[in-house]
Order: structure tokens, then sequence, then C-alpha cells
């Protein structure tokens, strides 16, 4: 018996293959759109506690990291209706806040504008009784006894003078009225401005008051020259520490950081929260070795420092560490291309083992 086996045609094979590879292509560009758009709705949000900002970056990141652990496509619509109902949540908390933060300017500006129109106001009537004494003052001209034009002149001019100092009491009450309420304005105003630039958890600069910091820093060095340098810290296994001890516990651990970091640093220093668990912090006048040796002193006391876990389990303790990415600002540098070189350099100290530090010198011996 004859069998007749059907060969492929290597043809269709490379067809097949190369097939394979756009839908695998595909895929990858997909999920890097996805990512990207995650990352610019996550930099969307407002960086507010009232409305729970930093869950929602939480939200953002846990989905992101799970999106690209995972390629089956039900789980994928699993995490996606998950997370679409806490992310359409957060963006009616935040409209509200919006909306109420829109009223309170509505409010100042109707205050603003009743104060004046009631200014007008005593203005009309002082004008008013100007006129009315101006017109007895004429017909105090037309009698015809001396005696008796000098005591009407004596009484009038009393009653303007009267008129005159009411007036000026009016004006002296209103402008300090006005004063006040201008100066608890401003106050409420710089304590708003204050508040949009603070880490609400930390304490310290967010991503809106570094970027601001960083493109003046930047613009002026292109005019005189003025050294620093940047390194970006991020928490090792934070999300491990937040998976098992909480977020209340992750804060802390948040706070603790913060503060062992203020230890090293100057007052004319910068330090701010650029997300997450990820910080930045600017040395100015600082070269690259200088901002190494920083950042070294800072990585071995966290990673010496033991913390307390709970105050109701005597005995409990936690450490961590920390990765260093640092750069250093050059002729010629951008925004981005700075903190690119920091975040390449944070990678490689990841994916040396963490705990450690990287400068952006030490990229070019791997």
């Amino acid at each position: 018996m004859k069998l007749n086996l059907k060969t492929t045609d290597p043809s269709d094979v490379k067809e097949l293959s190369r097939e394979i590879k756009r839908h695998e292509e595909a895929q990858s560009a997909l999920l890097e759109t996805i990512q990207g758009l995650l990352f610019l709705l996550k930099n969307f949000s407002l960086d507010q506690k009232e409305i729970d900002s930093d869950s929602f970056r939480k939200d953002i990141d846990a989905l992101s990291d799970s999106l690209s652990a995972d390629d089956d496509r039900k789980n994928i619509d699993r995490l996606f209706k998950k997370h679409t109902k806490k992310f359409l949540a957060y963006i009616e908390r935040q409209n509200d806040y919006i909306r109420d933060k829109e009223k309170e300017l509505k409010d100042i500006i109707e205050l603003l504008t009743t104060a004046i129109s009631e200014l007008d106001t005593e203005n009309q009537i002082f004008t008013r009784t100007m006129y009315l004494q101006s017109e007895k003052l004429e017909a105090i001209t037309r009698l015809d006894d001396i005696k008796t034009i000098k005591n009407s002149l004596k009484v009038e001019i009393g009653h303007i003078k009267e008129t005159v100092r009411k007036k000026q009491e009016q004006d002296r009450r209103r402008v300090e009225s006005l004063s006040q309420r201008i100066s608890r304005l401003n106050v409420e105003l710089e304590q708003a401005r204050t508040k949009s630039l603070t880490d609400g958890l930390t304490g310290i600069n967010n991503r809106q008051s570094f970027d601001l910091y960083i493109r003046e820093l930047v613009e002026k060095n292109s005019v005189i020259r003025h050294p620093f340098a940047m390194f970006i810290l991020d928490i090792d296994d934070f999300k491990a520490i937040n998976d098992t001890y909480g977020h209340q516990t992750g804060d802390r651990i948040l706070l603790a950081m913060v503060m062992k970091c203020k230890e090293f640093i100057r007052t004319e220093d910068f330090i701010a929260r650029y997300g997450g668990d990820e910080f930045i912090i600017i040395l100015q006048g600082a070269s690259l070795r200088n901002a190494v040796k920083r950042a070294k002193q800072i990585s071995k006391s966290i990673a010496g420092s033991q913390y307390r876990v709970d105050d109701l389990k005597k005995g409990l303790t936690l450490s961590f560490t920390v990765s260093i990415g640092v750069s250093a600002f050059r002729k010629g540098d951008t925004i981005t291309s700075l903190i690119n070189r920091a975040d390449e350099a944070l990678y490689a100290s990841k994916k040396k083992g963490k705990n450690g530090v990287v400068s952006e010198k030490d990229l070019r011996r791997m």
C-alpha cells in the first residue's frame, strides 16, 4: 500500500510566520497605546487629597502592571470591567470638585460686585445731598439782611461739614471692610495655590510643583550656568508592602522615607513626589559625583532603619530599601533628556538587584 504524504509549502510557512509576527506587533502596539492612555489619564487627574487622587493613580498603576503581565483576553476584559467603575466614580468626584471650586470663584466675583454696587449707591446719595445743600446756599445769596445771611451760612456750612464727615467715615469703613475681605481672599487664594502644589499625604511638593520648578531651572540654565543634579528614588517592592501590611502602613512608609530624605538635603534643595512611590530630589549646585555620594547616604540610612508596623503589635517592625538613579544637568539638556537619564539609571539599579544607586555615568560601563 502506498501512502501519499502531503508536504507543507515552505512559502505558506513563511507567510504564516509573517502573519503571526504582524499580529504580535499589533498586539504589542495596542498594549503600548492602552498603557499610554492610562498614563495620560493618571496625569490628567487633579492632585487633591479631598477626591482621593492617590488611590486613583494607584488603581491605574495596578491595571497597567496587570495588563503587562497577562495576555489572556478574558482576564484583560475582567480587569477593565473591575476598574471601570472605580475610574468613573473618581471622574465624577473630580467633576464635583471642579464645580465646587467654580462656585467659590463665582461667590468671590459676586462679593466684589456687591461691594462696588454699594459704594456706587453711597456716592449717589452723597452727591444728591451735596446738591440739595448747594441749592440752600444759592437761596441764602438771595436774602437781603447781612446778619441773616451770615447766620444761615454758618448753619449750612455746619451741615455740609457734617455731610462730608459722614461720607469720610462711610468711605473709611468701606475701605477697611474691603481691605479685610481682600486680605482674607488673598490668604485663601495663597492657601489654595500652595495646596495645589503640595502632595496631600507627605506635605512635600507634588508633580505639578516639580514640573514648574524644573522648567524654570532648565530655562535659567540656558541663560546663566547654574549646575544642579537630580535623582529619582523608588521604594523597592512597595506594592508587596501594601499588599502585605495594607495601604495605611504603605502611607506611613512613604512619610518615613520622606523624613529620612530630608535629613540629607538642604533647604535650598528640592524634593517632590513624582508619582506613587517615586520621588525626585534636585540638589542645587551639586556635581554628579556629589549627588551620587548623597544618594548613597540616603540609601544606606533607609536600608539600615527599622519601622514599627502596628502600634498594637509591639515588636513587629519592617525595613525597606530604595533604588536611586542619578543624573546631572548638561549644556543643551532638555527636561526630558535629564529625566530620561535618571530614569534609565533607576531602571538599571532595579535590574542589578535593587537597594542601590546607579548614575548616568555608570550606564556607560554597563
